[in-house]
Formats: C-alpha cells, sequence, structure tokens
C-alpha cells in the first residue's frame, strides 16, 4: 500500500470577498455555471439544451437493468452503438433483447465495432440478424490499411424511441457486470437521460451509421422529437472524432480546466495524455484549485496505459495535485467534474487515444444536482483507493522509470 499522500489543496479562507458559496474570484456557483456554458458554446459552436433529466447509473448492477428496460420498452426504434460487445451471459440478454424487439416490427440498429467487439459470439449476431436486427460494423481491420485501423468506435449510445439514451463507459461483457466488489467487477458510470440533449447523442449515432451503411443514410423513422423537459440540466453533447488539429473534444477539456476556479475532481480508465494537458492541470493547481486524479491501481486492463500516465505523477505531485489510486478492481469510469457545478461524462478517456483518434460522445452537463452526485460517487470511490505517495514514488526504482520512458514510442496511440 502506498503512503505518505500528498497533502491536497485547501480552499482559501473566508473573507468579504470569498466564502464557501463563491470561488476565489467572488462567483457565484450559478454565474460559473452560465459562464462555463458560453464559453463551451462559443468555443465548440455547438448549442447546449435546457431541461434535460439526468441520471446517474453506478456499476452493472444498475446500468444492465436500465439499458434493458428501455428496450423492453420500446415501441417504435432501437439505436445501439457499442465499442466492447464480448461474450458471456449479459451478451446473450442484450441479443436476445434487441431480436425480440426486431421480431416485433421495430427497426432495430446495431453498430460494433470491428476491433472492440470482434470477440462477440458468431451465433449472437446470427441470432440477431436473422430477427431483423440491422447490424452493422465500424471499420473492420481485415478490410482496412493500417492508418485508418487506428481509428476506432469508442462511443456507446443507445437511443430507445428518440425519447430516452444512454452514453457512458460501459460496455456489454462480464466485466462490467454486478458492482466493483471485486476484480471480476469493473467500476463504472453510465447516465440515463431524458430531454432535448438526446438529439445531440442520436446525432452521434447517425453519424457513424451513415459512415458504415451509406445505402441507409435516412430511415423514415428517422425524426427528432417533440421533447418536454423533464429535468433542470443544461447540457452540450460534444462528439469527439480524428482530426489534424484541435477537435471539439480537446477544446471542451481544455475550456473547464482552465474555468476551474476551486476544484476539479477527474476520474479516468486510462490516464495518457500529452504535457500540453499536464501543464492545464498543474496551472488549476498552482492557482489554488484543488485537482484530485482517480485512476486504476494494480487491476487495471492496460499496464502499458497506466505506465504512460505514470511518467507524469512525480510533476504532477510537486504541483499539488492528488492522485488516486482505486483499489478493488479495474476503474473504467470517465468522469471530470469542477467547481460543484458542471461535469463531464461520456465515452472520452483523459487519453491521446480518446482526444486525438477515436469516435467519442461526451456530455457537458451545468446542473449543481448532478454534479453534486458524481461528486458523492467520487468521494465513495476515493474511500475505496489509495493514495500515491509522493515522497516514496520520487524514490521508485530504476526498472520502473525505464518501463515508463519505454512507453514514449506508442504513447501517442495509448
Amino acid at each position: 500500500m502506498l503512503s505518505e499522500p500528498v497533502a491536497p489543496q485547501t480552499a482559501p479562507p473566508a473573507s468579504a470577498s470569498t466564502s464557501a458559496a463563491t470561488g476565489p474570484t467572488g462567483t457565484a456557483p450559478a454565474a460559473r455555471g452560465r459562464r462555463l456554458r458560453r464559453r463551451l458554446e462559443g468555443l465548440i459552436g455547438i448549442a447546449a439544451t435546457e431541461g434535460n433529466e439526468l441520471v446517474p447509473l453506478r456499476n452493472g448492477d444498475e446500468i444492465f437493468p436500465a439499458m434493458l428496460a428501455a428496450v423492453e420498452g420500446a415501441t417504435r426504434t432501437v439505436d445501439m452503438t457499442t465499442f466492447v460487445y464480448w461474450r458471456g451471459e449479459i451478451a446473450s440478454r442484450f441479443a436476445q433483447a434487441l431480436a425480440r424487439k426486431a421480431a416485433q416490427g421495430l427497426r432495430v440498429r446495431l453498430l460494433l465495432d470491428g476491433f472492440g467487439s470482434r470477440l462477440i459470439e458468431p451465433e449472437l449476431v446470427e441470432l440477431m440478424a436473422s430477427s431483423g436486427v440491422q447490424v452493422a460494423w465500424f471499420r473492420r481491420p481485415v478490410r482496412l490499411s493500417p492508418l485508418k485501423q487506428n481509428h476506432r468506435c469508442h462511443r456507446k449510445v443507445l437511443v430507445v424511441d428518440g425519447r430516452t439514451a444512454f452514453t457512458g463507459g460501459v460496455g456489454i461483457a462480464e466485466e462490467w457486470c454486478g458492482d466493483a466488489r471485486h476484480p471480476g467487477e469493473w467500476r463504472d458510470t453510465h447516465v440515463q437521460v431524458r430531454g432535448p440533449a438526446v438529439d445531440g447523442i442520436a446525432a452521434a449515432f447517425a453519424q457513424n451509421w451513415a459512415e458504415c451503411r451509406p445505402d441507409a443514410l435516412y430511415d423514415e423513422a428517422d425524426r427528432f422529437e417533440d421533447h418536454d423537459q423533464p429535468g433542470p440540466a443544461v447540457v452540450q453533447v460534444v462528439r469527439g472524432s480524428a482530426s489534424v488539429g484541435w477537435q471539439d473534444l480537446q477544446t471542451l477539456m481544455r475550456v473547464v480546466i482552465s474555468s476551474a476556479e476551486q476544484r476539479l475532481r477527474l476520474a479516468t480508465a486510462y490516464f495518457a495524455p500529452d504535457d500540453y494537458f499536464v501543464d492545464l492541470l498543474c496551472a488549476a493547481a498552482r492557482r489554488g484549485v484543488e485537482v484530485e486524479l482517480l485512476v486504476p491501481g494494480r487491476h487495471t486492463d492496460k499496464r502499458v496505459c497506466l505506465l504512460a500516465g505514470e511518467r507524469y505523477y512525480e510533476q504532477m505531485a510537486g504541483c499539488g495535485i492528488s492522485v488516486w489510486q482505486y483499489a478493488p478492481t479495474m476503474m473504467h469510469a470517465k468522469i471530470l467534474t469542477v467547481d460543484g457545478v458542471a461535469a463531464v461524462i461520456g465515452s472520452a478517456n483523459f487519453n491521446r487515444r480518446s482526444l486525438d483518434h477515436d469516435e467519442e460522445v461526451v456530455l457537458a452537463v451545468v446542473d449543481e444536482e448532478f454534479t453534486a452526485r458524481l461528486d458523492r460517487h467520487f468521494d465513495e470511490d476515493l474511500a475505496r483507493s489509495e493514495p500515491l505517495a509522493a515522497a516514496r514514488w520520487r524514490r521508485r526504482g530504476p526498472v520502473r522509470r525505464v518501463l515508463e520512458a519505454a512507453t514514449a514510442p506508442v504513447r501517442h496511440f495509448l
């Protein structure tokens, strides 16, 4: 176990211009949320929607029943895309649910990433296709040049009847079942969305479907619904795609980190950013923001990615950033919260692959109640995590340092 944790940054003392309800510049939470919204809309060029209801779902015991219930309740359409679709009982349950709805005459479309879903059982694909499910593959490696194979569809989207949507980090596999009680049950978060933001999530699916099935670019069943406004959340749906130069997802992360005034909390399954984003995090800590990073510990499915991020730990500790390693199992969530007023949640990790290469979809949410729930989950995760010992980390051996340095040639692809 790691000891001697880095002392967290303390909030500035209350004064006539600064209190617990305001940031260092004296800005009230509601004003901070409005300002962040306008910055994101102005720089990304995507309007946020109002009146959304968001429900955070933690781990498979909450996520899978909610998703399956939505599919079972569908009356018109089901659209689903996923990066991981592997083997096991949960994979069979989803295939059977989709097949049943297609057999009932609903339009059901399933988009599978050609690399991430390569382990799906062929019998499940045959079951769905024979029942009327339209199954498409995103960039199957055997049909691509080596350059194109690096750009994957990492989005996780489920849209039912154009009115209810789900997105987040979960894949369709046994690893995500349960409640993160042991290494066989991964820790993850998904979110259920109702309201106008569903249209943006549906558009993320449609974008990838149009590439894979250009013969079915438009379907009479495709239409934006007249949404109610069932909740208070302001949501901007941001899509990430491989591009030259800055893309929207990078701009989103840059604006959110730079806008933090009090506290920034980041949970990510794969922490392997470039120097620029590490410098942004350190700059936030130096200006008095409490910055906390939660990453996997010894239970990780990508050791090389963990090593690539570890090379920054000493620098971040020196800036006052607190680093925590999740102990019980693989930590696969992708969540960022800022100042208790806003959150970013979706499929993107804080690594070069998500920021530069893959198709991603994330929600930038301005809503204090939703953010507070994610912060409570973060607190509960920290109670099951081990703090990075800064002094001990500086004394790590030469073998560990060599392994970290050895990731340099592939860091851009992690």
